[in-house]
Order: structure tokens, then sequence, then C-alpha cells
């Protein structure tokens, strides 16, 4: 069993996340649709923003108790090599209630020790890469999730669309062309798998349209 898993992200007219402006009040608007348990992000979607340029952060954490009456979701970030380093920024921004890192049995030990010292979470699947399919199960199993929302970029997204992970497409389309040099939302050379089925499309105010595409065998709770 693993959670449902949603790729929500804003696009522009030719397939890309970069390289346009994004209406970021609209994009986070459509955020509590699903009343996320967790926000999946890949490392380079966390270093691409300005906590992310922090390389190592030096002040001491207080302790985070958990709190039964805390709906915020948590914060799940995939990181088999030990990148993110910005933990306390993230956790302290209010937007989560406690932190999870992904990582890999190649994931350095300094690593580690890193995300203990910060009362931040630890999986471990998978030899080189993290298994995002075993660490989907755990989140479902240990901590209790259920709907999962990934806000993260082509790499991220590929993988998890190529595993078969992937129950529900959210895009924001913006009235834009990025570019050949821009991101693509799939990023990656192994083949995607799955077939998807509209089941909503709606006009917004400034030219976007939100579509919404399930997965035609989806394989979550």
């Amino acid at each position: 069993m693993r959670p449902k898993a949603i790729i929500h992200n804003a696009v522009s007219l030719d397939g890309k996340v970069t390289g346009f402006e994004v209406n970021l009040a609209r994009y986070y608007a459509l955020v509590p649709t699903w009343k996320e348990d967790a926000t999946l992000c890949g490392s380079g979607t966390i270093l691409a923003a300005p906590e992310g340029r922090v390389r190592e952060e030096d002040e001491d954490v207080p302790e985070r108790r958990p709190d039964p009456q805390d709906k915020r979701p948590l914060l799940v970030v995939a990181d088999s090599r030990g990148r993110v380093r910005c933990w306390n920024m993230l956790l302290n921004a209010g937007y989560w209630r406690d932190g999870i890192a992904l990582c890999s049995r190649q994931t350095p030990e300094r690593h580690r020790e890193y995300l203990k010292k910060r009362g931040v979470g630890c999986i471990v699947t998978g030899d080189k890469r993290v298994d995002l399919a075993k660490a989907l199960a755990l989140l479902y199993s240990c901590y209790g999730v259920r709907t999962v929302r990934v806000d993260s970029g082509g790499a991220l997204n590929a993988a998890l669309l190529g595993a078969g992970l992937v129950d529900e497409l959210s895009l924001l389309v913006h009235p834009a062309l990025a570019g050949t040099s821009a991101r693509p939302l799939f990023a990656g050379a192994k083949p995607l798998k799955g077939s998807f089925r509209l089941f909503r499309n709606e006009r917004l105010p400034g030219g976007l349209v939100w579509l919404r595409l399930r997965s035609v065998a989806g394989k979550s709770v």
C-alpha cells in the first residue's frame, strides 16, 4: 500500500516548468484541493530556492515535539546525495509540521548524522538512488501518509511517472512559451509509463487553464 500521489505543477504551453513568470498566488491557492499529508520535493527544487543556497547551518535547533493537533503536512525531500542542508530554515518557514529526508544506502553517513542532529526523519531505501516505491510505502505505513502532493521539477516527476507511482497530474497551464532552454515537466532518459484521462478542465483568470488528469490504473490506497 502507498499514498495517493499527485504531481501539481505550473507549466508553459510548451510543457516547461521554468522560463516564464508563474502565477504563484493562483498556483498555491489550488494546493488545499488535496488536503495533503505530505509535500514531496526533489533536492534540486530545494537547492534552486533561496534557502537552498545555504551550504551549512550552524545554529542550534530547538527540539520539535510532535503535536497530534498539528494538521500541517510533512515536508519530504528525495536527497540521495545529501545535498540539502537548510532544514532549519525549511521547517521554520511555517508550512510543514516536520521533515523527512529520503536517502539511499549510498547517502554519506555524515549527512545522516546531520539529519539526526537537526531532528529530521530519515527513510533509507535503494542502493545508489532512492527506491521511491518503497519510500512511499514506508511513508504510508510508518507515518500515516495517505496523500502526497509532488511539488518538484522534471527529474523527480519523471522518476515517479517512470515507476508508475503517479495517480493524478494537476497542471496549471500558463499562456506563455518558455523555449528550448527551459526545464521540462518531465526530464530523464528512461521511458515514462502510464495512461491518464482528463477529468477536469477549468479556465481561470489571467488566461490560465487548470487541467486535472487521473491515472487509468492507479495503485494507491
